[in-house]
């Protein structure tokens, strides 16, 4: 009798401690992926980046290209699609979203279907939305819903960052006096360009300088500014477009003016990719998505040079040091850093590094080039009065 009790109580607290280990076993963040084949596809990497953070599990997959579902289930390894992303959110009700199309005109109405689903955290191909007013919508309904969002700027995570901020509060670079950027300069120069790769640009211009003040600016098609007849329905979803250059300057909240310039098939070959910070003593050349990611060039950029002035390359580690982390710029460069910040931003209820504010800025900084062109390049206060985009009324 004895035996058979003690049988019966070994076997049932070897059960009961098989049961509580099952539930102390951390369970998987639930993400879903959405993409349109042939319509901006998946980005790059946005899908897939979420296999290579440990506490998170990709449960299903949206494309409304059949040929293109199948594909991406097969390359997330995943049993579960879906070609109405409305009807996977519904279904499947995942905590984490991925929006991984590259045309902008999708962004806004998937972001706020999966943040009426419930979503907690999204994070989301750049450009973020088209309009000021389409990014206006996405606040709304993240503080609605209590929903947070980070955006797929990868500079705005690369470890150097705080470095660049350490070397210009160091007076490395003497005064910051301006910030200086262009786009690719391939054939899309202007305000495709502008788009495209300039978003970049301007989201570190926010970055370092906080939200602009005012933006002027003109667009050229060839010598003459651009008119009603140069505006066409632009490519990847970006609305209106015109023209094939442009210049743009804005007056920022910390004082040092921001400029941008972009020009099509200016023989830089990418080179002029890049933000530059021109101090009195010094500059610092941000290239970006760029190995080395930044310099340091000390020196008066006004005064000849008694002699050669040296490129210093900046890592996480400082200026003139090797990279210490490179796994660190390995993972702000296929988005893991983006996406673990953004798990930590829910779970911690604050701000990502790269939110939905910081995207709506740059939205906010590209259509006051728009805005300020319609008004005969006059200096716009922004945010914007007109949230739409100007081009459709020039």
């Amino acid at each position: 009798m004895s035996l058979t009790r003690r049988s019966f109580f070994l076997s049932s607290t070897s059960a009961l401690a098989a049961t509580s280990l099952a539930s102390a076993a951390p369970t998987k963040r639930r993400v879903a992926v959405i993409g349109h084949t042939g319509r901006g596809d998946f980005g790059h990497g946005l899908d897939t980046v979420w296999h290579q953070i440990p506490e998170t599990e990709i449960v299903a997959v949206a494309d409304a290209n059949p040929a293109g579902l199948a594909r991406q289930l097969t390359k997330l390894k995943i049993d579960r699609g879906f070609g109405d992303y409305t009807k996977m959110l519904d279904q499947v009700q995942p905590e984490f979203v991925a929006i991984c199309s590259r045309h902008a005109d999708q962004h806004h109405a998937m972001a706020l279907a999966a943040i009426e689903a419930g979503a907690r955290g999204l994070y989301i191909e750049k450009p973020i939305c088209r309009t000021p007013e389409e990014a206006d919508a996405m606040l709304a309904a993240c503080e609605r819903r209590g929903a947070t969002i980070a955006v797929a700027h990868r500079n705005r995570y690369h470890p150097a960052l705080p470095q660049i901020d350490r070397l210009i509060a160091d007076g490395r670079i003497g005064n910051l006096l301006e910030l200086r950027g262009r786009g690719k300069g391939d054939r899309r120069g202007g305000a495709e360009d502008l788009w495209v790769l300039g978003s970049h640009v301007l989201n570190l211009v926010d970055y370092f300088t906080g939200p602009p003040k005012t933006c002027s600016a003109v667009m050229m098609q060839g010598d003459r500014r651009v008119t009603a007849a140069d505006v066409v329905s632009g490519a990847e979803g970006l609305g209106p477009l015109a023209g094939d250059a442009l210049h743009a300057r804005y007056e920022t909240t910390a004082g040092p003016i921001a400029y941008y310039d972009s020009v099509a098939l200016d023989g830089t070959a990418g080179t002029a990719f890049c933000l530059q910070l021109i101090g009195s003593r010094g500059t610092i050349t941000i290239h970006m998505d760029g190995r080395p990611f930044a310099y340091l060039c000390e020196g008066s950029p006004f005064r000849p040079p008694k002699e050669p002035r040296r490129w210093v390359p900046i890592s996480s580690g400082g200026a003139g040091v090797a990279e210490p982390d490179p796994e660190s710029v390995a993972d702000a460069t296929h988005h893991r850093t983006a996406v673990r910040d953004l798990i930590e931003a829910v779970d911690q209820n604050r701000r990502p590094l790269c939110d939905m504010q910081n995207a709506a800025t740059t939205v906010e900084m590209i259509c006051g080039v728009f805005e300020s062109h319609r008004q005969g390049s006059a200096a716009v206060e922004l945010p914007l009065a007109n949230r739409g985009n100007a081009l459709a009324k020039l």
